[in-house]
């Protein structure tokens, strides 16, 4: 599948245009992102990632909007991870919020190149080296199997080595200074410590980057419906952390059903030569499935039992 220029094209435009509307226009002054605000640009992403996945059925046909879909759906699960992290790193750096989006909107920026780069290297290796699908899904095997073994208490890798690398090389300023990432004191350039988390959330998003391209490789393939997929559910990323990261401690059980996702998929990746390919909408079905049960359960159980809540970031 090769798809047509004009919808590479409308894909690269609507990115563009979004991107430039939400850091020069909606949030073009620092400020609080309220729980309302949230919620309506998350329905945004959501609403423009559905809208694309619709195009791409009209352009591709259904079995391509279905494989879309189902990435999306993938990716979007597992960047609760991400969402963890980055309060961990936001609270340890006591960031205060009115600069925690802008710190989001370029780590967004940088994520997309990156995992754009891993992408097509991923795909570059599938297409001329098959055998590295069986190491994509013993990854995921082990990384889902390690979720579940993972204690509450060890959160995963935050950038801890991407911070000592910078102190050591760049001189970082002692206060934070606005929302400015490098200021001139003295008549040198210090990066403040907003960079320094910038950084650090870019090398954490780079080890789960490592986890979540093998799980949407599992479901397809073809280059621009992994590449698509990954950004739109990269987009809403940042809405997503300032709606939950108050109430994931809610979701007791979201990382079960994140890990059956993950063992799930690996499995199927390393037995694809045996039983050939599955129709896109059979994983769709079982990854929802699995999502809701999970988020049910949490819910259910939370309702009922008496879960600590966290401060997960700075007032």
């Amino acid at each position: 599948m090769s798809p047509d220029p004009w919808i590479w094209a409308v894909f690269v435009g609507l990115v563009t245009l979004v991107l430039a509307l939400d850091l020069f226009v909606f949030h073009r002054h620092a400020h609080v992102v309220s729980m309302r605000e949230a919620a309506t640009w998350s329905s945004v992403w959501v609403a423009l990632a559905l809208a694309f996945g619709a195009l791409v059925w009209i352009a591709l046909g259904p079995a391509a909007a279905s494989a879309y879909l189902t990435g999306y759906l993938i990716e979007k699960s597992l960047s609760v991870d991400n969402i963890f992290v980055f309060a961990l790193l936001f609270s340890a750096f006591a960031v205060p919020v009115t600069y925690q989006h802008r710190v989001l909107f370029w780590g967004v920026i940088g994520a997309i190149v990156l995992r754009t780069a891993f992408i097509v290297a991923g795909a570059a290796l599938l297409e001329h080296f098959h055998p590295v699908i069986y190491l994509f899904g013993a990854l995921l095997v082990l990384t889902g199997l390690k979720m579940v073994f993972r204690q509450e208490d060890d959160p995963p890798a935050s950038g801890g080595f991407a911070l000592s690398l910078i102190r050591r090389f760049i001189p970082v300023s002692s206060a934070y200074h606005g929302q400015k990432f490098f200021v001139r004191e003295a008549g040198r350039w210090l990066a403040t410590p907003l960079f320094a988390v910038l950084l650090a959330i870019e090398t954490a998003d780079v080890i789960f980057a490592v986890d979540s391209i093998p799980a949407i490789f599992a479901v397809t393939q073809e280059l621009f419906l992994v590449l698509t997929a990954s950004t739109f559910a990269v987009l809403g990323l940042r809405a997503l952390y300032f709606l939950l990261a108050g109430m994931l401690y809610r979701f007791v059980y979201l990382k079960f059903g994140l890990a059956v996702i993950l063992v799930v998929v690996g499995t199927r990746m390393l037995l694809s030569d045996l039983t050939g390919e599955l129709p896109s909408w059979v994983s769709l079905v079982v990854i929802a499935s699995v999502l809701a049960i999970s988020i049910v359960a949490s819910l259910w159980a939370s309702a009922r039992g008496q879960t600590p809540r966290r401060t997960l970031y700075n007032e």
